[in-house]
C-alpha cells in the first residue's frame, strides 16, 4: 500500500473513535473540561511540533489582523462546533450524533455557494435533498434517550455541522498556513472551553483512563490525524481517491460504537447514514466526471 494510502487509512481509523471516546468521556466528565483539557493536549502538541520542525519561525510573517481572523475560525469552527457536537453526544447515542454531525460536507457546498460563490448545480441539489432526507429519518424516533432529548441533540449535532462547514469555507478563503493556523485554533479553543467552563460547570476528578482518553482525543484525534490527512493529501498525486476515504469514518464509528459501547445498530441510523453519505458521493462523483470531461 502506498504511503499516502496508510497514512489516509490511519487518519480515518483515528476519526471514526471521536464519537465512541467522546461518548465514553461526557459519561462521567461536563462537555467543557473535555472539550478543554483534550484541547490543551492538542495545542502543546501542535506547538512543539512546530519547535521540532522549525515551523515556528513562521509565526512571525502574519499580523495581528490575521491572529485575530485565526481566533475567530477557532471560535467559530472548533469550540462553538465541538461543544455543540458534545452536547448532541450526551443527548444521542454515539452513531445518532456521528450521523448527524457528518451533514457538514453539504453545509460546506452550501456556505461555498453563498461566500466563494460556486455554482449550485443539479448533482450538488440532489446530494443535498438525500443528506438532509437523511437526517429526517435518523429524527424519527430515538430509543435511546426521551424524545425532548433526541431532538434537541440531533439539533445540536446540525448546528455543529453548519458551523464546520462555514470554519471549512472561510479557512480555505483565508489560506492560511495550516500548521500554524491549528496551532492558534486550538489554542483559542482551549482559553474559550476551560474559561467558560469554569464559569459555568462544576468540574470533577479525572481517573487514570479518562486521562488517557482526553490524551487520545487531543494528541491523536485533534493532532496527530490532521497532520497525517494532510500528509496522505500532499504525498499523493489523486486527492479525490484519497479525500473520499474520510466517508468510511462514519460507518466505521457506527461499529466501534457497537463494539465498544454495547450499542445496538440501529436500521434506522444506517439507512440515515447511507442517505447521507450517498449524497455526498453523488455530489463528488459527478464533480469528477465533469472535470474529466
Amino acid at each position: 500500500m502506498k504511503k499516502n494510502y496508510i497514512f489516509a487509512v490511519l487518519t480515518v481509523l483515528m476519526w471514526s473513535t471521536l464519537a465512541p471516546v467522546g461518548k465514553l468521556l461526557l459519561n462521567d466528565i461536563p462537555n467543557l473540561q473535555t472539550l478543554g483539557i483534550s484541547s490543551i493536549f492538542a495545542f502543546l502538541f501542535l506547538l512543539i511540533t512546530n519547535l521540532k520542525t522549525g515551523g515556528i519561525k513562521k509565526f512571525k510573517k502574519y499580523s495581528m489582523k490575521d491572529y485575530a481572523v485565526m481566533a475567530f475560525l477557532g471560535f467559530l469552527g472548533l469550540f462553538v462546533y465541538s461543544a455543540l457536537y458534545f452536547f448532541g453526544l450526551t443527548r444521542l447515542s454515539s452513531q445518532e450524533a456521528c450521523i448527524a454531525n457528518y451533514l457538514w460536507p453539504i453545509m460546506l457546498v452550501i456556505f461555498s455557494a453563498i461566500i466563494l460563490k460556486e455554482k449550485l448545480n443539479a448533482p450538488k441539489w440532489v446530494a443535498m435533498a438525500c443528506s438532509f432526507l437523511g437526517i429526517v429519518i435518523l429524527s424519527t424516533g430515538s430509543g435511546f434517550t426521551s424524545e425532548e432529548g433526541a431532538y434537541l441533540g440531533i439539533i445540536s449535532c446540525v448546528v455543529a455541522a453548519a458551523c464546520y462547514g462555514l470554519f471549512s469555507v472561510l479557512n480555505k478563503k483565508a489560506d492560511y498556513d495550516q500548521n500554524i493556523a491549528m496551532t492558534v485554533i486550538w489554542f483559542v479553543t482551549a482559553v474559550c472551553s476551560v474559561g467558560l467552563g469554569l464559569l459555568t460547570e462544576e468540574w470533577v476528578a479525572i481517573g487514570l483512563w479518562q486521562w488517557v482518553g482526553l490524551v487520545w482525543m487531543g494528541v491523536f484525534i485533534n493532532a496527530v490525524a490532521y497532520l497525517l490527512w494532510a500528509l496522505a493529501l500532499k504525498c499523493g498525486n489523486n486527492t479525490a481517491k484519497i479525500a473520499n476515504l474520510a466517508y468510511l469514518t462514519p460507518f466505521l464509528s457506527v461499529l466501534m460504537s457497537a463494539i465498544f459501547l454495547k450499542e445496538k445498530i440501529q436500521v434506522r441510523a444506517v439507512i440515515a447514514l447511507v442517505f447521507i453519505i450517498g449524497g455526498i458521493l453523488v455530489q463528488s462523483f459527478c464533480e469528477s466526471f465533469r472535470k474529466k470531461r
